[in-house]
């Protein structure tokens, strides 16, 4: 008889706790904008996500501290002349926070302590290049002040957001279709980009270089995402030529074949990866779903491991990721999530349980085994009895 030997993690019984319901953020008017990002930005200090407005685009802003039901009047940032699709925190700064939006703009704004008393207008600054709407913004994670931005002109620009010029510019000759995403190493040395012409591509910004790209990660049509994880390695979702819904793991340096493909589902919501380089777990969390699925990866074949999956009833239409200096660390906090319903934002807790309440486990599970043994021994022990009879 084989024992099957479980692989030791220090994460394996990681779960989702959501928050009660007074700690939730109610009456809030989520955006229908039909577009793949997490319409949610989060913060130590604000909660941000882009809502319904008329004649518009508008963002709400709320201190985190501020749960329960929100007014229906309360003040938005509201610069835009059309829907905004994306936002972002600026990791230097709490009070400052980046828009893009269908008015091919990039705004920058500056949020009081205490969040707004009064509609936000005007910007810190305006950042204009884009012919097309603006659908993705990313701050830089190491510089300050350094901002970039994705267009459906399927140009990327990166920002001096002190003086609001495009230091540099990656044009069409880079990305000759619509960019799906965009993300920065986390050093800020390179960019790794997911295009519509169905190519990861890492880039070197600085001399605006292809260091590395691989066609055709997933043979499906549909959009994929990519991210930068430990290891020198990148992440990218997407979907098969079966429309079935997959992650795979590659390394940087040899893109011709996946170090890990895993088939999921067949759910026809994009896939949005949220890393965390401290624990090396990264998040799955698809629009329309009502789950969260997470692995961890090691620097050892197989490289990805399946860990859980945090389910809900309610289907997510948005999704925000706390940086890590914003989790409640003394109570095992290793992640927090806000999920975007249609009227309501909860936050969702990542939790490690403690090591005693692990052995609790344990020890309750060597009881429950021993029960089962001994009750199947009764149980022969019948059955020898009736056949003698």
């Amino acid at each position: 008889m084989s024992r099957q030997v479980v692989r030791s993690s220090k994460f394996r019984h990681v779960f989702g706790q959501p928050a009660k319901a007074d700690q939730c953020y109610e009456d809030v008017r989520v955006s229908q904008t039909t577009w793949d990002s997490g319409f949610c930005a989060v913060n130590p200090k604000f909660l941000a996500l882009i809502c319904e407005a008329s004649g518009g685009g508008a963002f709400l802003v709320l201190p985190l501290s501020k749960t329960g039901r929100v007014d229906k009047n309360a003040p938005t940032v509201c610069g835009h002349t059309a829907p905004v699709l994306d936002i972002a925190w600026c990791p230097h700064n709490d009070n400052v926070i980046a828009s893009g939006s269908e008015d091919c703009t990039v705004m920058v704004w500056e949020i009081p302590d205490g969040g707004l008393t009064l509609p936000l207008r005007e910007p810190v600054v305006t950042l204009e290049g884009h012919t097309k709407r603006v659908g993705i913004v990313a701050w830089h994670p190491t510089a300050q002040n350094v901002l970039l931005s994705a267009g459906c002109d399927n140009v990327i620009l990166v920002w001096d957001v002190g003086t609001g010029a495009a230091v540099l510019t990656l044009g069409s000759d880079v990305h000759p279709d619509t960019i799906y995403s965009v993300d920065w190493s986390r050093d800020g040395a390179l960019l790794c980009t997911s295009c519509r012409d169905k190519r990861v591509r890492i880039i070197e910004p600085r001399k605006g270089t292809i260091v590395a790209e691989k066609d055709r990660p997933h043979e499906g049509t549909r959009p994929v995402h990519a991210v930068f994880v430990s290891y020198g390695k990148i992440l990218t979702t997407g979907f098969s030529r079966m429309s079935e819904r997959q992650v795979a793991l590659w390394d940087t340096k040899h893109l011709e074949e996946p170090l890990s493909l895993q088939e999921l589902d067949t759910s026809s919501g994009v896939l949005l990866p949220f890393f965390d380089p401290d624990t090396n777990i990264v998040y799955l969390c698809g629009k329309g779903d009502s789950s969260i699925r997470y692995f961890e990866i090691t620097s050892e074949a197989p490289f990805l491991h399946y860990l859980s999956m945090f389910s809900s009833k309610e289907s997510q239409r948005g999704m925000g990721y706390m940086p890590k200096r914003g989790l409640e660390v003394n109570k095992c906090e290793i992640a927090r999530f806000y999920k975007l319903h249609e009227r309501r934002c909860e936050p969702i807790a990542m939790t490690v349980p403690r090591k005693d309440a692990i052995s609790r486990l344990e020890e309750e599970m060597k009881k429950l085994q021993a029960t089962v043994q001994e009750l199947q021994k009764r149980l022969d022990a019948l059955e020898e009895t009736v056949q003698a009879k």
